[in-house]
Formats: structure tokens, C-alpha cells, sequence
């Protein structure tokens, strides 16, 4: 990195996410110089992936460009660029550059790398069941989804046509409940009339969950109230059922009451359940940096620091922060918001010599949507499900999206779509040496399973 004469503290962000934009944001008046690093040139509103997952929304509707967020920052500089290596002991932050490299030194570094999926130990799956963490992840989803309908418009035979039209969801949290939701709107609403061959209709939509219950962080009536929104949108929800296996042509599962095992004959699998600490993190603990909790998240203290580093902050996903119940508090944005002004905060005031209390996250509430009409609020005392609940979650959304030209065009497509119930971004995107979904899965088949037919569980 160059040289600089700039002997202002030196405030090193790592992440571009919601911890790490805020941080950055809060220290746009500070008497400190800021690197903002990321290896994606732009923030990324991921409570609305899942739109851009099911054609609701384009990309460029819920990303804005850090520079341009940032322009009027005179004292922050962003850096498009992945982070390999962190030396806390010489505070030293190493990226990506091309050799001779040379490290970029810090006065104190915030650390918001986030999360990424777990298989829990299968990684073998993730070939075959995408999850649904950044831009490129939504693209492939939505590729597979809208493929399988075109592949089932193709297929004669009965039994593997239906395979193509089920879609098997794993994990019953926020984020599985949504995308199977918004795949069954995407089959019994947007698609209706466009087939010849098939009706999408037909489309069966299973969501796996583990335990008794979706939403299971949520109070008992707004998981029970999610369900059966769920299943007015044709998902069936399968509780206490664990995934064992997936192949080309099914996935295998237990049922936790039963121990009975079953096959879902499906072409489609896509994964929203468990997550895992970044590489950065790994690296942290490889040095002795850092203890890294059962996810790979690091453990951090009341002050958001990493113990023994007192210049060394770990904000959202990646943070196991458990001082203040107990229990790691919940990767959702608005903690990851309020410890990235944390931690921008306690930098400002240890500056001036002062010091500020622990960090205490003030919980507004939870919201997770379901479909057209139906979402759930836990706020505490209050508890709201169906419509209202759906209108609050919708202007939340709107008022977080980084960027007034981003709020006007999401209000204005989910206005459109809300009264047309079109979907406008139902694009199947491939680069010029991809196949199509339904020619790898053929190619991928063994030949005596193309001429047998098999029963649904």
C-alpha cells in the first residue's frame, strides 16, 4: 500500500455490510481517517435477496455502490479489494495485491466480514443446494427455479415431470420461510396462464425444519400463524425432519418422531439453514488471535473487542456477543447496525480520552413475510400477523434500502406487483459455456433412472 503522511488515527473497516457501512457512516465527521474494504464494490440489502431469488426484484434494486454512498466522506477511502491476513499483534491488515504485497497498517480495525452457510460438514451439498447469501447466490437460485418450470414444460413423462415441479427448502428460519413463500406465489399466482404443457400450479413446495416448529426464535402464535399462511400458499411444512441426503434426483430424509426414513423425488434444493464464520476468522484463531465459538463466529466482550486487542472490534454476523443475555445475539441488520455505531462510537471516544459503557443492543422487534398479505411481527408486547404485519414489514424495508433512488423503485415495482402479480425479473441468466439446469441434470442421470418412474412421499 502507499505511504502516507496522514497522521490522523487510522480506522481500518473490513466489510461493507450493514456493520460496516454504519460504522463507516459514523465516522464520516470524525477526526479519524477511514479505509472502508470490500471485496463486492457496493452494499448489499440482504433482507430482500429472496425477492431477487423468485424474479420479484433485480439486483441493482437492493445494492448501491459504497463509493457513491460515501462520496461526500472526505475522510474515507474505499478499497474494492478481499482481505487474506490480519497480524493484530503488528497492526497490519494484508489484501489481495499483486506481489510484492505490502501490509496496510491500522490504529484500530473493525472487523464485518459476516457469515457464510453451513452445511454442517456436507459441503458436498452445496453443488446441489445453493444458499442465499450474496447477489451471485440469488442469480443461481432464481436460475434454478425458473428452469425447473421451463424443463418441466419439456418432460413427458409424469412422474419426472412433477420432480422438475417440487422445490424442497431446508431450514424453516426467516430466510427459508420467505424463499418458500415466495416460490409458491411465484407458482400459484405469477406463473398461472404462461405454460401450455403444465400447470405451475401442480408445483409443490416443501419446507424441512428440524425442530418442532418454523420461526422457532419467534413467540409460539406467530410461528403457528407463519404455518399456516405457508400453507395457504400450497408449502407444506415438515417439521422435526432432518435432511440426510441429496442426490441428482432426491433428497433422503428422517422424520425425528418416526425415525422413518423418506425420498422426495425433486430437481430443485435450496438451503437455508446454518451458518459459519468467514476465512478472516479462521485465520484470527490460527494466529491465537481469537477464540471462535461452535459456527466459527468470533467470541468477543462486552465492548465488541476481541480479548487481549483492545483496538481489535468483531461487529454483525461474524460476533458472538453474549454478555448481555447469555445467549450470541441474533444475526439480523439491526444488531449488526448498532454494534457498527458501537464500535465507530467507542473509537471517537477513546480518542478524547473518555470511555463508554458496554454495548447493549435495544431490541425493535423481529419481522419475517411470508407472501402477498401475510407477515409476522414479534415487538415485544405486541404481536401482529397477516396484513398489518405485512405493511409494517414493508416500509421497515423501504426506509433501511441504502440510497432514495433504491427506496423509489422497490415501493414502485412492489406496488406493480402487488396489484398485477408479476414478477418482471424472471430472468434465467447463463454464461456462454453453461448449460441449462435441466441439460446438466439429464447429463448428470444415470440412464436406467431416466425410464423409471417414482412415487412421491
Amino acid at each position: 500500500m502507499k505511504e502516507t503522511n496522514d497522521r490522523r488515527h487510522h480506522v481500518v473497516i473490513v466489510g461493507g455490510g450493514f456493520a460496516g457501512l454504519y460504522a463507516a457512516k459514523a465516522l464520516r465527521d470524525a477526526p479519524v481517517r477511514v479505509t472502508l474494504i470490500d471485496k463486492r464494490n457496493f452494499h448489499l440489502f440482504q433482507p430482500l435477496l429472496y425477492q431477487v431469488a423468485t424474479g420479484g426484484l433485480s439486483p441493482g434494486d437492493i445494492a448501491s455502490p459504497l463509493r457513491a454512498i460515501l462520496a461526500d466522506a472526505d475522510n474515507i477511502t474505499v478499497l474494492n479489494a478481499a482481505v487474506e491476513d490480519i497480524d493484530p499483534h503488528r497492526q497490519q491488515v494484508w489484501l489481495d495485491d499483486p506481489a510484492p504485497a505490502e501490509p496496510l497498517p491500522y490504529d484500530s480495525l473493525i472487523v464485518a466480514t459476516g457469515v457464510g452457510q453451513s452445511y454442517f460438514g456436507n459441503d458436498q451439498w452445496a453443488a446441489s443446494a445453493p444458499g442465499l447469501k450474496t447477489v451471485e447466490d440469488a442469480l443461481e437460485i432464481r436460475r434454478r427455479v425458473l428452469a425447473a418450470f421451463e424443463a418441466a414444460e419439456r418432460e413427458p413423462d409424469p412422474a419426472r415431470r412433477q420432480a422438475w415441479l417440487t422445490f424442497v427448502v431446508v431450514g424453516g428460519g426467516p430466510t427459508g420461510v420467505e424463499l418458500a413463500g415466495a416460490i409458491g406465489e411465484l407458482a400459484h399466482g405469477t406463473l398461472a396462464g404462461e405454460f401450455r404443457q403444465v400447470d405451475p400450479a401442480q408445483a409443490r413446495v416443501v419446507l424441512l425444519e428440524g425442530v418442532d416448529r418454523v420461526l422457532s426464535t419467534y413467540p409460539a402464535e406467530l410461528s403457528a400463524a407463519a404455518a399456516e399462511s405457508l400453507r395457504q400458499l400450497g408449502v407444506t411444512v415438515e417439521t422435526n425432519t432432518f435432511l440426510l441426503d441429496i442426490t441428482a434426483e432426491a433428497v433422503v430424509v428422517r422424520d425425528a418422531a418416526s425415525d422413518a426414513l423418506g425420498r422426495i423425488p425433486t430437481r430443485t434444493v435450496l438451503w437455508a439453514a446454518g451458518v459459519q464464520g468467514s476465512p478472516l476468522a479462521r485465520r484470527l484463531a490460527q494466529r491465537g488471535a481469537a477464540e471462535l465459538d461452535r459456527q466459527g463466529r468470533i467470541i468477543v466482550g462486552s465492548t465488541l473487542t476481541v480479548p487481549g486487542y483492545d483496538n481489535l472490534y468483531v461487529v454483525g454476523d461474524l460476533a458472538h456477543a453474549a454478555h448481555q443475555t447469555g445467549e450470541p445475539l441474533p444475526g439480523v441488520a439491526q444488531v449488526a447496525i448498532q454494534q457498527g455505531r458501537y464500535a465507530a462510537g467507542r473509537i471517537q471516544a477513546r480518542l478524547q480520552g473518555r470511555d463508554v459503557d458496554a454495548f447493549h443492543y435495544q431490541d425493535r422487534g423481529n419481522l419475517a413475510v411470508i407472501g402477498r398479505n401475510a407477515a409476522v411481527a414479534d415487538l415485544g408486547r405486541l404481536r401482529l400477523s397477516g396484513f398489518p404485519a405485512w405493511l409494517m414489514w414493508i416500509f421497515i424495508h423501504i426506509a433501511y434500502l441504502i440510497g432514495f433512488d433504491n427506496k423509489l423503485l422497490v415501493l414502485i415495482q412492489w406496488a406493480w406487483n402487488y396489484f398485477t402479480r408479476n414478477r418482471g425479473a424472471r430472468l434465467i441468466t447463463l454464461r456462454d459455456d453453461e448449460q441449462p439446469v435441466w441439460a446438466t441434470a439429464a447429463a448428470a442421470e444415470p440412464a436406467p433412472s431416466r425410464q423409471r418412474s417414482s412415487a412421491p412421499v
